[in-house]
């Protein structure tokens, strides 16, 4: 198996698990936390995918899928922000975040997936050496970075999971 094809192999496993976290949820139950201060579904799923978004978008020097097609307000947002991924948000930001439906998060993941995979296809292992990140010592090379996308989301695509089986109601 060549890198980019692990890339692949793991990023095409996210699609369905949002679905599977979030398929035939209403947009209350998306907003629903089990405590003050805890993260919902709804946004836990919008920021897998905008940390997605973002961070392929910057290493492919493309503008994201947030910043075009409405997706914005699909999420009870006035404008799409390019910087805001969901990175420290107080609680009064975390409940900003109203998606419309479950559609709405799976239709802008598929649309991040989708171009995420076209992306990873291409890649040889001599571009996962590149340092896309030169802020940090040592310096992020791509594979790192998508390495660190792979983990945030697979980390938090389970929170979503674990939430739909907190509601209780026959759903998880």
């Amino acid at each position: 198996m060549r890198t980019s094809e692990l890339l692949v192999e793991t990023f095409d496993r996210l699609p369905d698990l949002v679905r599977e976290a979030v398929d035939g949820l209403s947009p209350q139950q998306l907003r629903w936390t089990p405590a003050p201060g805890a993260n919902p579904i709804g946004w836990l799923v919008w920021h897998l995918t905008r940390i997605q978004d973002d961070h392929l978008a910057e290493v492919r020097g493309e503008p994201q899928v947030w910043t075009g097609g409405g997706w914005a307000k699909r999420f009870g947002l006035d404008r799409a922000e390019p910087a805001d991924t969901g990175y420290g948000h107080t609680a009064a930001q975390v409940a900003a975040i109203a998606p419309e439906s479950a559609a709405a998060l799976v239709d802008y993941h598929t649309a991040v997936a989708e171009r995420t995979r076209r992306f990873l296809h291409g890649l040889t292992d001599t571009d996962l050496d590149r340092v896309v990140d030169d802020s940090w010592d040592p310096p992020v090379t791509l594979g790192v970075r998508l390495v660190s996308v792979a983990n945030d989301d697979l980390q938090h695509v389970g929170q979503a999971s674990y939430l739909r089986g907190l509601l209780g109601d026959g759903t998880g």
